[in-house]
């Protein structure tokens, strides 16, 4: 019979934590933010249904359940550590895990990541996706690309870059509705929505003392809306790094070039705890990302 196993990472951690006797010192041990050994611990915590630290303040200690576990943890990872694998000899890679906003990561990342992989072929990057303004707190990521308003408390926050936001359709749609002169001529299109891209900055920018619209097809990713755009349905707000390809191509044209939100209320901002940097793969990814991104 198949027999549940505590997850290895967690082991590790909870061993490092205990030898060490400091969660901090312990993932810069196991080159893990403390939020990542954080998790680990209250994972395996979960998964023997026991605490195995006592925690006051910064300081822990093990429980009595912990200091029992951890004689039987130690066992079984010293039992790992020494069996002898003949055919690894060559030593584990330097490698960054980056968190990352969809759109960002399609439109701007992934084009450029070559330049970084070609001056540090060395380095292994790891990217997973996230949602934008959900603002969860740094997981087991180096590194977070955030879209959002930059307040993020606790965790080093640089931004990246930030720019106008203007209107765009597709020219079927504009065919279907008469076309549009003036942002006043919005009254007859559908406007797309997008927490990403709230409509009432630039109404204001425009001269339209309208309410934020409650109607017509929601859309809560920057890619996901323009494909919407691209598609016949409706007015939507976008960005230029994102649309660029598009407008070059006739398959979106940008409305009322004379109305940019200059200063929209979201813009991209890299984040990372506290002593990221002390990590040389991770400092040098993230001057990379301050110098490719910022200003664009």
């Amino acid at each position: 019979m198949a027999t549940r196993l505590p997850p290895v990472h967690a082991l590790s951690a909870f061993e490092a934590a205990a030898r060490l006797g400091s969660f901090a010192v312990a993932a810069d041990e196991l080159c893990i933010t403390p939020s990542a050994l954080s998790h680990r611990i209250r994972l395996l915590e979960d998964f023997v249904g026991e605490r195995l630290f006592l925690r006051d303040g910064r300081t822990v200690t093990l429980s009595e359940f912990g200091r029992r576990y951890l004689d039987v943890v130690r066992a079984a990872l010293r039992t790992l550590t020494d069996f002898p694998l003949p055919h690894r000899s060559a030593p584990a890679q330097p490698r960054i895990k980056i968190t990352v906003t969809p759109t960002f990561a399609r439109c701007l990342l992934v084009p450029r990541l070559a330049e970084f992989s070609a001056q540090h072929p060395d380095i292994v990057i790891e990217l997973f996706l996230s949602v934008p303004l959900y603002d969860l707190a740094l997981s087991e990521s180096d590194v977070e690309v955030r879209f959002g308003a930059g307040k993020y408390p606790d965790i080093v926050t640089e931004k990246l870059y930030e720019e106008p936001t203007f209107a765009v359709a597709s020219p079927a749609y504009l065919d279907k509705i008469g076309g549009l002169k003036t942002p006043a001529d919005l009254k007859k299109a559908t406007l797309l929505r997008s927490a990403l891209e709230p409509w009432q900055p630039w109404f204001a920018v425009a001269g339209l003392d309208w309410p934020e619209p409650s109607t017509a097809l929601r859309v809560d990713d920057l890619g996901l809306l323009l494909e919407a755009v691209r598609h016949g349905h409706g007015v939507g707000l976008t960005r230029k790094h994102f649309v660029q390809d598009l407008m070059a191509a006739g398959d979106i044209v940008h409305l009322f070039p004379e109305v940019q939100l200059k200063t929209p209320p979201h813009a991209y901002y890299i984040v990372y705890e506290q002593g990221a940097r002390d990590r040389p793969e991770v400092a040098v990814f993230i001057d990379w990302m301050l110098t490719t991104f910022g200003g664009l």
